[in-house]
């Protein structure tokens, strides 16, 4: 299948299905000698992972990661690196009454008409559990980039359906099944969702991600834009329906006075554009925020057809997120830091050699300004 690689110098190609033997990725372009091993990659797919609280799916899988190539005596190689996820809580029967029929919402009328044929066990290559090799990759691009640029990502749920959740405290994201930056509406999430799930019903939501430590100059001009890639990447999660960078639609209210940052010897004094100026970054914060749409299997009765185009009703069972939004989190961070990686490795290749004068790198350096 087409379309399964994602990256120029750092290339991850994903594989697998959702109730396949098991998912994976090959990350081709990796720089030799960065010290990697299992311990590296699984606390991420850990933050991912389903079964962790009642608000998710409550499928158990373990997520355990093994590396097949790639590594060396702790060392990446510089060759292809292989990771492998074995599935082993499938549970097929419950997709039994999809083989005829399309959940309205969801890929299988989209992948039919495509292909002629598609995998309905838990939806296939469209299923969200394929995140998960993005993830495992996603750890590794972390990890160089920590390493060569200091660059570290915090992601966090700003809004579930229709509750805002104001940022108070990061130190609460790792505390809640939420990642909510906010422990006294945790309560309120967590009934919002128990009434949710009785109703048989799902919601979207909204996952802010930011990253620090960035180099500037990362992106290219016109198409392969930093900003361009971090959307494309961003849309490429599953369920992801809009994507904003800094201010993002609220740019549309602002006036120029406003929403253009200024530059002090002290750096940049506010950041509306969220790191990214003409495609390329600034070294501010990289600021994104992403828009989940309400998972499209639930038990709610929907109106479809089937293959002979006659119609029909369905009613989705198993094992099911209300909000993927909830799981989101880590995913949203990997493909930020993918994006990063592929264009630090390309910045290196080009521009490795370019230097500025000592007075510009000083002013440069200097404070990122607030968010805006």
């Amino acid at each position: 299948m087409s379309g399964s690689t994602f990256g120029s110098l750092f290339r991850v190609t994903n594989f697998g299905e959702s109730h396949g033997p098991a998912i994976g990725c090959v990350i081709d372009g990796c720089p030799p000698g960065l010290a990697l091993g299992v311990e590296d990659i699984q606390p991420e797919l850990d933050r991912r992972r389903p079964g962790t609280s009642r608000h998710v799916t409550q499928r158990n899988e373990p997520d355990a990661v093994e590396i097949l190539s790639g590594v060396y005596e702790g060392l990446t190689t510089g060759t292809p690196i292989c990771l492998l996820i074995r599935n082993t809580d499938q549970r097929s029967k419950d997709y039994g009454n999809l083989l005829d029929t399309f959940r309205p919402g969801h890929a299988d009328y989209s992948y039919w008409r495509k292909y002629g044929l598609r995998d309905p066990r838990g939806g296939g290559r469209s299923s969200a559990r394929l995140t998960a090799p993005m993830v495992a990759a996603g750890a590794v691009a972390k990890k160089w980039l920590r390493l060569q640029h200091g660059t570290a990502f915090t992601g966090w749920m700003s809004q579930l359906g229709e509750i805002a959740i104001p940022f108070e405290d990061a130190a609460q994201i790792p505390l809640n099944p939420f990642y909510a930056p906010n422990a006294g509406i945790v309560p309120r999430l967590e009934a919002y969702m128990d009434d949710l799930r009785r109703a048989g019903d799902s919601c979207g939501a909204r996952i802010e991600v930011r990253a620090t430590g960035v180099p500037p100059g990362l992106g290219e001009p016109l198409f392969d834009k930093l900003d361009a890639e971090i959307a494309y990447a961003m849309m490429g999660i599953n369920a992801v329906k809009g994507v904003e960078i800094g201010d993002g639609f609220g740019v549309v209210a602002q006036r120029g006075t406003v929403h253009g940052d200024n530059l002090t010897p002290a750096g940049f004094a506010s950041n509306h554009a969220g790191g990214v100026l003409g495609g390329v970054s600034t070294g501010q914060d990289l600021v994104v925020a992403i828009a989940i749409k309400p998972t499209s299997s639930i038990r709610q009765p929907k109106a479809s057809i089937d293959r002979a185009g006659l119609p029909t009703v369905v009613e989705t069972f198993g094992r099911h997120d209300p909000c993927v939004g909830i799981r989101a989190t880590p995913i949203a961070e990997a493909m930020l830091a993918l994006v990063l990686m592929d264009h630090a490795l390309r910045q290196r290749a080009q521009c490795g050699d370019v230097v500025l004068p000592v007075d510009a790198i000083a002013a440069l350096a200097g404070p990122a300004g607030p968010a805006a």
